[in-house]
């Protein structure tokens, strides 16, 4: 959603269902605020809610990172900013 704050904002939601584990959950958490930290600056002034489906591992960032950089990709080409 469009926001007035000027910048992009990021809420992230890692269930107990997702992750059973509070390690992996903080470990999600974590590597998506960083990737989102790397491509703030590009999205201008929106508010983002990131909500993993499914747990992942140090193994699988790769596959979570390009799939993320896809879907930042939808986001920028759809909102006018």
């Amino acid at each position: 959603m469009p926001n007035s704050f000027g910048h992009a904002r990021l809420g992230v939601v890692v269930g107990k269902k997702t992750a059973k584990l509070s390690v992996q959950r903080n470990y999600m958490k974590r590597t998506l605020r960083e990737l989102f930290r790397q491509h703030k600056i590009t999205l201008g002034a929106i508010d983002i809610l990131i909500r993993p489906l499914k747990a992942y591992s140090r193994d699988e960032f790769t596959i979570v990172e390009t799939e993320l950089e896809q879907l930042l990709n939808k986001l920028r080409n759809k909102v006018v900013v």
